[in-house]
């Protein structure tokens, strides 16, 4: 879609998120939420804001060469 959208000057890209502290995730048992953190190289939960932070730089004027990119905003559990 990048490639097809990109002659119109739209941009396509994701943003591939770990466990982030959410009121979903707050309904697990804090052994789980424990495991989850201790799987991460960062030790922690991601917060919404840090999400929300890279949606926002990629809808910015600073994103906007930034087509067909997936940004992972996981603590480092995956890297590509």
């Amino acid at each position: 879609m990048a490639q097809e959208l990109a002659p119109r000057a739209i941009t396509v890209n994701s943003v591939a998120p770990g466990a982030v502290e959410t009121p979903m995730l707050a309904a697990h048992p804090p052994e789980k939420k424990a495991a989850m953190s201790a799987t991460t190289p960062l030790k922690r939960m991601g917060r919404p804001e840090e999400i929300a932070g890279a949606v926002s730089w990629l809808l910015g004027e600073d994103g906007g060469f930034v087509t067909g990119a997936v940004i992972p905003v996981n603590g480092g559990l995956r890297m590509d």
